[in-house]
C-alpha cells in the first residue's frame, strides 16, 4: 500500500479511519476524494491538513473523467471505498440519490479501476486492492431466536439505501469474477463515535438531551443493532487490506444487540453522570416515542467468526466504554458541532424527518 485513494473519507467512518490509517502506515501518500455532501466535513480531518502523506481532492466518484485522472496521477495502487449515502430514513424519503451515488457511483469507480490497472497494466494484480465497504442491512431483517448473519447469508434488503448498498456489493463481485479485479468487501453493523453526523441516533440523542429537546424513539424502541465503535471498524478494514484474502468477504461487529432504546437509556444515564447537576436531569424524561420508520427492520446480528479466526480481529470497545467515550468526545467539540448544526441540510433534514411524526 503505497498510494492509497480513500473515497468519502471527510464522512464520519472515512475521516476515522484516514486518521488510523496515517497513526499505522508511516510510508505512504493517501489520497482523500470527497464530494463534501451535508455529511462530509473537512474539520473531521484539521489536524492532518497538513501531513505530506496526505491530499484533498474534492470529487464526485460519478465523473469518470476525474476518477480516471486522479487514478493516474496519484498511481494508485490501493482503493478504500467508503462514499455513499448511507442514512435509512433519507433513503425513504429520497431515493434516486442514494441510486445515482451507491450504485452508479460504485460502478465508475470500478470501472476507471479496471481500466487502469487491467487493461492498462499500471500495477502487477498482486500490488493493488479495491476494498469496498458495505453494511450489514444488506441481509435484511432477524426474527427473534434467529441465528446471527454469516458471509454465506443470501441477502434480502428491505429498505432503498439497503438495496442500492446490495447493488454495490454485487458489482464489486463481479468485476472480480468477470475481469479479475482484486477486490475485498466488508459489511459492518451500526458503526457510532467521533465525527458521526447528528442525524443518527447516538449523536442525535447526545445533543438533545444536552439541549432539553426530546429524544424521539421509532416505534417501541425495541428494534435491535449490533453497534461497532468506529475505532474497532477502522482496525478490522486495515487487518482485511493487510492480510485479507483477495475476492473474500467479512463481517464486522460489535458483538452486541441492545435494543434502540437502551442505548437511548443508557446515554441518558451517562450524561446524568458526567453532568451531574444540569438542567435536564434526569435525561430519560425527554425521550419521546414517535410514530415508527416504514419497514423498519427489527433485528441485526452479525457473526464475526471469520475475521477473527482468519485475521486475530475482536472489538476492542465495550459499549458502556464506548458510549462514554462518544459522549465524552462531543461534549470536548462544541466547535466541530455547532458548524454541523448550522448547516440548512441539518436543520431542514430534522424538520422534514421528525415534525411529522
Amino acid at each position: 500500500m503505497k498510494n492509497v485513494l480513500v473515497t468519502g473519507g471527510a464522512g464520519f467512518i472515512g475521516s476515522n479511519f484516514i486518521h488510523y490509517f496515517l497513526r499505522t502506515e508511516t510510508d505512504v501518500r493517501l489520497i482523500n476524494l470527497d464530494s463534501l455532501t451535508y455529511a462530509g466535513n473537512l474539520d473531521s480531518l484539521q489536524d492532518i491538513a497538513n501531513d505530506p502523506r496526505y491530499r484533498f481532492v474534492q470529487g464526485n466518484i460519478c465523473d469518470s473523467e476525474q476518477i480516471d485522472a486522479v487514478l493516474r496521477e496519484y498511481q494508485i495502487d490501493t482503493i478504500v471505498h467508503f462514499a455513499a449515502e448511507s442514512h435509512v430514513d433519507r433513503s425513504i424519503l429520497g431515493p434516486r440519490q442514494f441510486i445515482e451515488t451507491n450504485v452508479m457511483g460504485t460502478f465508475t469507480l470500478l470501472d476507471a479501476t479496471r481500466n487502469y490497472w487491467i487493461r492498462d497494466k499500471a500495477h502487477a494484480l498482486d500490488d493493488v486492492r479495491f476494498h469496498h465497504v458495505s453494511t450489514d442491512e444488506v441481509f435484511g431483517s432477524l426474527a427473534p431466536g434467529e441465528p446471527a448473519w454469516t458471509e454465506e447469508t443470501p441477502y434480502a434488503p428491505n429498505s432503498p439505501y439497503a438495496a442500492s448498498k446490495a447493488s454495490s456489493d454485487h458489482l464489486v463481485r463481479s468485476y472480480g469474477h468477470t475481469y479479475g479485479l482484486p477486490y475485498t468487501i466488508t459489511n459492518c453493523s451500526n458503526n457510532y463515535g467521533p465525527y458521526q453526523f447528528p442525524e443518527k441516533l447516538i449523536p442525535l440523542t447526545i445533543l438533545n438531551a444536552l439541549e432539553g429537546k426530546p429524544l424521539p424513539v421509532y416505534g417501541d424502541g425495541q428494534q435491535i443493532r449490533d453497534w461497532l465503535h468506529v475505532e474497532d471498524h477502522c482496525e478490522a478494514i486495515y487487518l482485511v487490506l493487510a492480510k485479507g484474502k483477495t475476492g473474500s468477504t467479512y463481517n464486522i461487529g460489535g458483538e452486541n444487540q441492545p435494543a434502540n432504546l437502551t442505548i437511548v437509556e443508557t446515554i441518558c444515564d451517562i450524561l446524568d453522570e458526567v453532568n451531574a447537576g444540569a438542567e435536564f436531569t434526569p435525561h430519560r424524561n425527554l425521550i419521546q416515542f414517535v410514530k415508527d420508520r416504514p419497514g423498519h427492520d427489527r433485528r441485526y446480528d452479525m457473526d464475526t467468526h471469520k475475521i477473527s479466526t482468519e485475521l486475530g480481529w475482536r472489538p476492542r470497545h465495550t459499549l458502556t466504554e464506548g458510549l462514554l467515550d462518544t459522549v465524552q468526545w462531543y461534549l470536548a467539540h462544541p466547535e466541530w458541532v455547532s458548524v454541523v448544526r448550522q448547516r440548512q441540510e441539518y436543520k431542514g433534514w430534522l424538520d422534514a424527518n421528525y415534525k411529522s411524526r
